[in-house]
């Protein structure tokens, strides 16, 4: 019987992404409107964001978004405070968003309830529509991502980033129009694989990784750092840039290859400095971002950034990085699609 080549799975399911976004703008956006609509008009004063794993990263997407862009207060919740210790907070008011691919999981669906039972709105967003999270919580979208059958989440978190940003557009009366660029550009970079592969020699026998960000690139960092821990295996910290400057960098030297996702806009505007650090530390750096930024580095992606807003950068950043992990997991002898210990729906209390 012939083998299957390892990564298969991950790697069909990261070329289905531009389709996968597209679908959510077409068949998805007027959904998400509907349902931003019937949310707003509740007024939540508050936003509390529940996540694990992958979906955590999509949260703290959310989270910049939902405070940058409409100025509401956010929180990424420990649902441990209910689940395990019994709190029951007053939610009245607060929207609480709980983001799962599966919405499987014991804990979320445990402290969505409780949510909902102490006065929160509460809305899933999720893989699955007919879900015990989908069910418990007052409002539901469905991220249209289909089946994922790697363990590696790969086209769950962009159909997750993107269905959160249309959702908070439609929240501050937005049509999400920018948007429509996305199935384009993510197209164009999940077509330079040998690129990528390419690259991925470069950290074949890397020990150990740092990545970093700021702003919206911050969640890509983490999500990143995540993929090269769960494929290849490979010990790699996530730091925002400001906190890589109270203490992490001082573990950065010529052997420690560092990724940097370089936002075009304000978030890397406010890496410059710890970019510089960086280069004065003789780091390995390697760039995802905009080609002057990544022709100043060792190694780099570069990204059709321009006329893609910086709130929306993340959704293209992750492609190139979701690559290198599958990538540099082969070459490993590892197989991507099914990281050891893991499993697809992973159950928390």
């Amino acid at each position: 019987m012939t083998r299957e080549r390892p990564g298969r799975l991950m790697s069909g399911e990261m070329t289905e992404q531009p389709v996968v976004l597209r679908r959510i703008l077409d068949e998805g956006a007027a959904r998400i409107r509907e349902t931003a609509a019937r949310i707003a008009a509740r007024g939540p004063r508050f936003v509390l964001l529940a996540a694990r794993g992958t979906s955590d990263n999509a949260a703290l997407y959310a989270k910049y978004l939902l405070e940058v862009r409409l100025g509401l207060p956010c929180g990424l919740t420990s649902m441990s405070t209910t689940t395990i210790y019994g709190a029951r907070p007053d939610l009245r008011d607060v929207l609480v968003v709980t983001v799962s691919q599966s919405g499987g999981s014991p804990d979320l669906v445990a402290s969505a309830r409780a949510a909902r039972a102490a006065g929160a709105v509460t809305l899933a967003v999720t893989n699955n529509a007919d879900s015990p999270l989908a069910g418990v919580c007052e409002h539901r979208l469905d991220i249209l991502a289909g089946p994922e059958r790697a363990l590696p989440a790969t086209k769950t978190y962009t159909a997750s980033l993107l269905t959160l940003y249309l959702f908070v557009e439609a929240l501050r009366g937005g049509d999400g129009a920018r948007a429509r660029v996305l199935p384009e550009a993510a197209l164009r970079i999940l077509e330079r694989g040998e690129e990528v592969k390419r690259l991925a020699d470069r950290y074949r026998f890397a020990e150990r990784m740092l990545l970093t960000s700021r702003g919206y690139g911050y969640p890509t960092a983490k999500e990143a750092a995540l993929k090269l821990m769960e494929t290849s295996y490979l010990p790699a910290l996530s730091y925002s840039g400001a906190d890589l400057l109270h203490g992490p960098l001082a573990m950065v030297d010529a052997l420690s290859p560092v990724i940097a996702v370089v936002p075009e806009g304000k978030g890397g505007e406010a890496l410059q400095p710890v970019l510089q650090r960086l280069r004065g530390r003789g780091a390995d750096l390697f760039v995802v971002g905009g080609r002057a930024e990544v022709a100043r580095a060792p190694a780099g992606f570069a990204l059709p950034a321009p006329a893609v807003a910086e709130e929306l950068q993340p959704v293209l950043e992750i492609l190139p990085l979701q690559m290198l992990a599958h990538e540099i997991a082969v070459a490993r002898g590892q197989d991507p699609d099914v990281p050891r210990a893991l499993a697809k729906v992973t159950e928390t209390r």
